[in-house]
């Protein structure tokens, strides 16, 4: 084969790896639900699995019809410049806000939260889950646009990559705000 070719294949094979969709595993649903129900201890076994459950389904619905590409920031430049037309953070955890406050969990507060507010190259939302009427501190940060489609979770107190603020001001959403 010649180089060219090699190369043309490396790059098609770079780029289709790239466009893998990651598949929730049960484990990563178990561990979510762990952590929700650790939240409080009135919060039923049950009741963190359907939530966690839930954020897996909306976040792969969302994964379809946002079509991220693999590195957020390089889908946000598509998006800035029209190439694409959806798929931002705030879409992201408007969407997974509005989904999980319409189920109406009973043992759950839901909170539209930020880092870096009004710094355009750098400002990130996501959605904070707390046992209900617990500070927002003590939540659990859901975040499905920082790996494209995957959904990160971590407390609110540990995530490292950024320092979060609850976005009262976000609040309510309502769902013909958002960009499906």
């Amino acid at each position: 084969m010649s180089k060219p070719i090699i190369s043309a294949l490396f790059l098609l094979f770079l780029l289709a790896g790239c466009s893998a969709r990651p598949v929730p595993q049960s484990h990563e649903v178990k561990r979510l639900a762990l952590m929700l129900e650790g939240l409080d201890e009135k919060i039923p076994p049950d009741a963190a699995m359907r939530l966690s459950r839930d954020l897996f389904l909306e976040t792969a619905h969302l994964r379809k019809a946002f079509d991220p590409v693999w590195e957020p920031h390089l889908n946000n430049f598509l998006i800035n410049t029209g190439i694409k037309k959806k798929g931002l953070c705030y879409q992201w955890s408007d969407a997974l806000y509005l989904a999980m406050t319409q189920k109406h969990y009973n043992g759950f507060d839901f909170h539209a939260a930020g880092a870096n507010i009004g710094r355009y190259w750098s400002e990130h939302n996501v959605l904070v889950i707390t046992a209900k009427g617990h500070p927002f501190g003590s939540g659990i940060v859901i975040d499905a646009w920082r790996d494209p489609g995957r959904l990160y979770f971590a407390k609110v107190t540990e995530d490292r990559q950024y320092a979060w603020k609850e976005r009262k001001d976000r609040l309510p959403i309502e769902a013909d705000t958002l960009c499906r």
